[in-house]
């Protein structure tokens, strides 16, 4: 994640400034709100080498994170173990990635 959040910060700008202004300026609708912004940021990172690789690689643990934040809406914290296993192996990919 942290990888795709370097991605998206450094060639993504403009949309990631976009949707963090909408989700501060609506902080109980921002998920109906923004997501158009939401999925225009997410469109420009995913083109990204080392963000499609890990989306490629870390498919499994990612799938498991988003199938619990939507069995857990209320207490997303519960999905704590879930997020640290899609962290710990998109970190992977980008230590294999940067070693080529």
């Amino acid at each position: 994640m942290e990888a795709a959040l370097e991605v998206t910060a450094r060639h993504c700008r403009s949309e990631l400034d976009q949707y963090g202004r909408c989700v501060a300026a609506s902080p109980a609708t921002w998920q109906q709100d923004c997501h158009q912004l939401k999925l225009r940021m997410a469109r420009c990172a995913s083109s990204h080498p080392i963000v499609q690789k890990i989306r490629h690689d870390c498919a499994e643990p990612f799938t498991a994170f988003e199938q619990c934040l939507k069995q857990n809406q209320a207490s997303v914290m519960n999905c704590n173990e879930h997020l640290n296993q899609f962290l710990l192996c998109a970190e992977q990919v980008k230590l294999m990635t940067s070693g080529e």
